[in-house]
């Protein structure tokens, strides 16, 4: 009988954590079932790229993820609960339903949080109010699941987590997919144009990753550069506006969401990243497994997961001048591009597979439920 699994996303757009929650899903096939519940009713993206034929279902008027804490909203959140037999949660916006859990145990499945990274609102330092909120709330959880060394660090010190509920897996992708050639026609309405230079990213467009800090980087390179953001959300608007008040109107791409990275991550020339806060972003390791170099703030881990022959390009600081600077000296040297790609490629291939990371979670989430093996 298949596993149902209850999956609780403070929203479902395509992002890092997503894109991996969804690959768990295709990859456990008809070992389990899904009830996924977006706190946010519209942002519901991500469930194109499940695959065809995987059993699954968006939640319709479940209990609310957020709100003032009570006793009522914790009681409603565990009737919902209780019908699963593994609850997944996913970040700060799922973390009343860990507290739930904690408060209400009878006939309770087991929970297994994951923590990803912080949004805007904690991307500078954390919220102690939050710290002890998670302090408590945590306990109730079977295992907490971190994809960085940062977060087990801060999960460890700051949210008092014993190291035996922790579990870091990092992040992994099909790898050989990304080095395949690129489709040129991948991106909608992109083209490149003679004797020009695509700076690419993949990112939700939401304040934490800091796009407009991008833009200005970007004004400040010397060439013809083209700015390719595939990604949607709600700071569409904002940089589009930066985009003309820096007056790179006509050299801003915004395709939105696309599906299947693989198959245009490799038309850019340069990955750069630009966010306040990050942990161990899917992004990056993409980037590497096409064979490019990246450019990027020294934020969460990804100075650790980049290639030695990339560290010169790491900025120490979430600084759009530091940022330029590195996309400057990438930009200038296009040998040193194709060897820092190499060097990114070959160690995506070797340290970010997915096929360890889907058995490191299968394992995890079928021992939770005492079923091992059930997820193959």
């Amino acid at each position: 009988m298949p596993v149902h699994i209850l999956h609780l996303h403070s929203a479902f757009d395509l992002g890092g954590k997503e894109a991996r929650a969804v690959r768990l899903m295709n990859a456990f096939g008809d070992a389990a079932r899904h009830t996924i519940v977006s706190g946010v009713p519209d942002a519901l993206s991500a469930r194109d790229a499940i695959a065809p034929g995987i059993k699954y279902e968006i939640a319709q008027d479940p209990p609310p993820l957020t709100g003032r804490p009570s006793v009522k909203r914790f009681e409603a959140l565990t009737r919902y609960m209780r019908r699963f037999d593994l609850i997944l949660t996913y970040n700060w916006g799922a973390v009343d339903a860990v507290m739930a859990r904690c408060t209400f145990t009878k006939g309770m499945p087991p929970l297994i949080h994951h923590e990803d990274g912080f949004n805007a609102d904690e991307a500078d330092h954390l919220k102690v109010e939050r710290n002890m909120y998670r302090r408590i709330a945590l306990g109730a959880a079977a295992a907490l699941v971190v994809p960085s060394d940062l977060l087990e660090r801060i999960a460890i010190q700051y949210w008092k987590q014993p190291a035996a509920k922790l579990h870091r897996i990092p992040n992994g992708i099909p790898t050989a997919l990304y080095a395949v050639k690129p489709d040129p026609r991948a991106i909608p309405g992109f083209r490149r144009k003679p004797g020009e230079l695509v700076v690419g990213s993949l990112a939700g467009l939401r304040a934490v990753k800091n796009l407009p800090m991008l833009l200005r980087a970007c004004a400040g390179v010397p060439g013809k550069l083209r700015i390719v953001i595939v990604g949607e959300g709600p700071e569409r608007a904002a940089i589009e506006s930066a985009a003309a008040l820096l007056g790179l109107g006509d050299r801003v791409h915004l395709p939105g969401f696309l599906p299947e990275p693989h198959r245009f991550v490799g038309l850019f020339d340069i990955f750069a990243l630009s966010s306040k806060s990050e942990q161990f972003p899917i992004s990056v390791i993409e980037a590497m497994a096409a064979g490019l170099p990246v450019a990027a703030p020294s934020v969460g881990d990804v100075g650790q997961m980049v290639a030695e022959a990339n560290w010169p390009y790491i900025a120490p600081h979430v600084d759009a001048v530091e940022l330029r600077d590195m996309i400057t000296m990438l930009a200038r040297d296009k040998a040193v591009r194709k060897t820092v790609g190499a060097h990114n490629q070959a160690k995506a291939q070797a340290t970010f597979d997915e096929d360890v990371m889907i058995a490191r979670y299968a394992a995890l989430y079928a021992g939770a439920i005492g079923r091992p093996g059930v997820f193959g």
